[in-house]
């Protein structure tokens, strides 16, 4: 009995032996399988952090592009805001400067009119005395027009003996035919200059230069009036001595040329003036 109790106790016991070696395989099987599922966890989710990583790191930067478009937008938006403000007040510059060309175009259309018609009556003026003064000898009269102006020399030689201001009965001929022009022309008005050469005077009755050249312009002045009706409202008598000479006093010839009586029609700014004022209306 005894006998048989120890057997079945042994066998017992080497029966729990097996089962536990069998259960402890199986576990440390299903221990390694646990473990390899874990490592294998654990690489995927190393590499899903790896990816995230990367992910907010692409979000990031597709942030800040979106945020660089974002500021460059609104610029453009606001530079298309100002140049559409500066397009507007360039246009209304545009316009402004269109307007006074325009009105600049017409006042210097205006001016030309007026000097046109200036230009007119001076050509016909030149044209009227050399009408009636061509027959005479070039070297007594010169006819000739600077800057608009027209100016009669008429040589002392035909004017005046020699330290005279009494004009001669010929000049007076010539005169007459001056006269007859400028009362055809009763708007001009005109200033007979007397010149001399540098040689001092000693008459009796004439101080000096600037003496005989003014006594000879209104000796002239006188004849176009008294003799000849011309208006002494229209004239002016002036004595410029020898100080505005034709050329050097330096021998009788250049002195000759010097001594002369100039008329000198005066430009009558006030009306070239008003032609300018009546083109501008």
């Amino acid at each position: 009995m005894k006998k048989h109790l120890a057997i079945a106790t042994l066998s017992a016991i080497l029966l729990s032996s097996c089962i536990s070696q069998k259960k402890y395989v199986e576990l440390e099987t299903l221990q390694q399988n646990t473990k390899d599922l874990l490592d294998s966890a654990t690489v995927k989710l190393n590499t899903c952090n790896e990816e995230k990583e990367a992910a907010e790191a692409r979000l990031a930067s597709l942030q800040d592009r979106v945020n660089f478009l974002q500021a460059n937008n609104q610029d453009l938006i606001n530079n298309i805001g100002n140049l559409t403000t500066l397009s507007q007040k360039g246009a209304e510059n545009l316009e402004m400067s269109l307007e006074s060309m325009k009105e600049k175009d017409l006042r210097i259309q205006s001016m030309q009119e007026a000097v046109t018609k200036k230009d007119s009556v001076t050509l016909a003026l030149v044209t009227s005395l050399k009408g009636v003064l061509g027959n005479m000898n070039d070297e007594d009269i010169e006819i000739n027009v600077e800057k608009g102006v027209v100016y009669v020399s008429i040589s002392d030689k035909l004017l005046f003996r020699s330290g005279s201001f009494t004009v001669t009965q010929k000049a007076k001929g010539v005169l007459g035919k001056v006269a007859k022009v400028v009362n055809d022309k009763p708007e001009i008005e005109f200033m007979v200059e007397g010149h001399t050469d540098n040689v001092p005077i000693k008459i009796d009755g004439i101080e000096d230069n600037w003496d005989l050249s003014v006594k000879r312009a209104t000796s002239v002045v006188r004849i176009l009036q008294n003799d000849f009706g011309v208006s002494p409202a229209r004239m002016t008598a002036a004595g410029r001595s020898y100080y505005i000479p034709l050329a050097d006093n330096d021998n009788a010839s250049n002195r000759s040329r010097n001594r002369r009586t100039r008329i000198v029609v005066l430009p009558k700014l006030d009306q070239f003036y008003d032609l300018i004022q009546q083109g501008m209306k």
